[in-house]
């Protein structure tokens, strides 16, 4: 009951006893009345104030503490997943990586490639009361393209020079050069679509927002960093109204930990539980495993402008020391594929070259032959963000150590982790780290953004800080090519490049365990690694 319910109950009952008590003191004074039959109260007096219903409430269990929930600012695909319940895009695609309509009901682009027509979804309000409309569309895509807010993945919207309003639910955008995946780009969170006005609340400004205000199906009610962040179902949302009044999001980094809450009945649906467990999850009753398809790749981000890592074969022979297809079955009982690309099989330009097979005494010759006797590295991972991270890159340290190279690994909370890897060259001191990287569309051109040198932070996400001017050509001109197959050569041709000189310790293609309560329904995946419960329901 809340405390104005109670307050209200306690009034009128204080107020009932001095009635009461004035009445009796009025009556031994009074003579007695002629008695009268007395008349039993009407049901609806004598009925008890019925209690607020509890909420309906959705718990989701997942294993970072957000870095922001900005849609701008966004990196991180399970942030991306919460933020996704209160900001929508112009733009989503199916899981072939198809564009469909969202907040812009349809679009055309001029021959040239240079011009972008969005028509905009009309009678759709912030959750502030304020329109979605053209201007307001035209601030958002003004403030992504700003130089004074740090979006970290703004470079496939580089090329728009101006965003003009055609009328209030029309929009074009004009180009400097052709892009050939803008319209999928436009799915991209970073390109979310906030209410302008929701920078000058509370909390909020320009270049940060901590309370995002958008169009989407829940509302921004709480957040206690490092423990939750609640949102509230939109009852004016324009599309299908979800079924539960909230949705807790619980930060809990630990694997085992999420299992047991979800076990107990504490949370409805966890992702990346301990895999080790997924056999006993899959025979469960109690519970539904969805194994999903992702894109996402698993590597180690080696920084190449550290000596001797600034050498190719240095860099090589960290990919023959490590035994990638052991900690594929022994750390993540096979919920993984190797990687034999720079990118996924299910990616547009996707092109297989042949993998770095475990062979530690060609790993010495290459450290021998680079003039390397013994390397002590620097080596991070996180803890709860990918599956069996932390171990798995136990593992790896394990493997770098039979070769001579010393590289234990220590960890840190998600947000940390994601400042001390976004250090620019002159401040980075960590020379390996532990990292994923899901395209939020199945096109490469958002996997080749890690090999391009006008990426590295603190612009960009291209944390290994690898540079060859031949590949930041091929992978402008796979943008601006419109024809599929010629992208996909030259995208073939940066792929073979960037593999030889192996920025990373390439490792596998992570598949994504979705968990939840068996009498749930309505859970959905995407193969950009998320999960869809916003339309989750209890069973029938």
């Amino acid at each position: 009951m809340s405390r104005r319910n109670t307050y209200l109950m306690s009034s009128r009952w204080g107020w009932a006893i001095t009635v009461v008590i004035v009445m009796a003191l009025l009556a031994a004074c009074a003579p007695a009345p002629t008695a009268a039959p007395a008349e039993a109260p009407s049901a609806e007096e004598a009925a008890p104030t019925p209690a607020p219903a509890e909420p309906k409430t959705f718990r989701i269990a997942v294993g970072i503490d957000p870095d922001t929930l900005d849609p701008a600012l966004s990196t991180t695909t399970t942030v991306v997943n919460i933020v996704e319940y209160m900001v929508e895009t112009l733009v989503v695609t199916d899981k072939d990586g198809n564009p469909q309509p969202k907040l812009a009901t349809g679009w055309e682009v001029s021959e040239d490639g240079l011009e972008y027509t969005f028509h905009l979804r009309q009678g759709v309000t912030f959750h502030d009361g304020t329109p979605m409309d053209a201007k307001a569309v035209k601030w958002n895509l003004d403030r992504l393209l700003d130089p004074n807010v740090k979006v970290p993945i703004r470079s496939p919207f580089t090329a728009i020079e101006e965003v003009e309003i055609v009328d209030d639910y029309t929009i074009k955008l004009h180009l400097s050069r052709p892009y050939a995946p803008l319209i999928s780009a436009f799915s991209l969170m970073n390109a979310g679509i906030i209410s302008p006005e929701s920078v000058n609340a509370e909390g909020n400004s320009y270049e940060n927002v901590t309370r995002p205000v958008g169009t989407g199906p829940y509302i921004f009610k709480e957040r206690a960093k490092g423990e939750r962040i609640v949102v509230t179902r939109n009852e004016d949302y324009w599309g299908e109204k979800p079924y539960y009044d909230e949705v807790v999001f619980r930060v809990v980094p630990e694997a085992a930990t999420r299992e047991s809450l979800l076990l107990a009945g504490q949370v409805d649906l966890i992702i990346l539980p301990p895999i080790s467990d997924l056999p006993a999850l899959q025979q469960n009753s109690d519970v539904k495993v969805l194994l999903a398809p992702s894109d996402r790749t698993i590597f180690i981000s080696i920084n190449n402008t550290h000596e001797p890592l600034n050498d190719v074969r240095v860099r090589q022979a960290l990919n023959y020391a490590v035994n990638k297809e052991e900690i594929i079955e022994s750390v993540l009982f096979g919920a993984a594929e190797l990687m034999d690309a720079p990118m996924a099989s299910n990616l547009f330009g996707y092109c297989p070259q042949k993998p770095y097979e475990y062979d530690p005494e060609k790993a010495k010759a290459l450290l021998a032959e680079a003039g390397v006797e013994s390397l002590e590295l620097k080596f991070i991972a996180p803890t709860g963000r990918y599956v069996q991270d932390f171990q798995a890159a136990q593992a790896i340290a394990s493997f770098l150590s039979e070769i001579g190279i010393k590289a234990p690994v220590s960890t840190m909370d998600w947000p940390s982790y994601v400042a001390e890897i976004l250090k620019p060259p002159a401040e980075n001191q960590i020379d390996l780290h532990f990292l994923g990287w899901a395209p939020s569309y199945l096109d490469a051109a958002q996997q080749m953004v890690q090999f391009y040198s006008p990426e590295h932070p603190p612009n960009g996400l291209a944390t290994s800080f690898y540079s060859n001017p031949e590949v930041d050509k091929l992978i402008e001109a796979a943008g601006q090519e419109s024809d599929p197959e010629k992208r996909k050569e030259l995208y073939c041709q940066a792929s073979e490049i960037i593999w030889n000189e192996a920025p990373w310790i390439f490792l596998w293609v992570q598949r994504f365990p979705i968990v939840y309560r068996a009498d749930i329904t309505g859970v959905d995946y995407h193969p950009t690694e998320k999960f869809y419960a916003v339309y989750a329901r209890p069973a029938e």
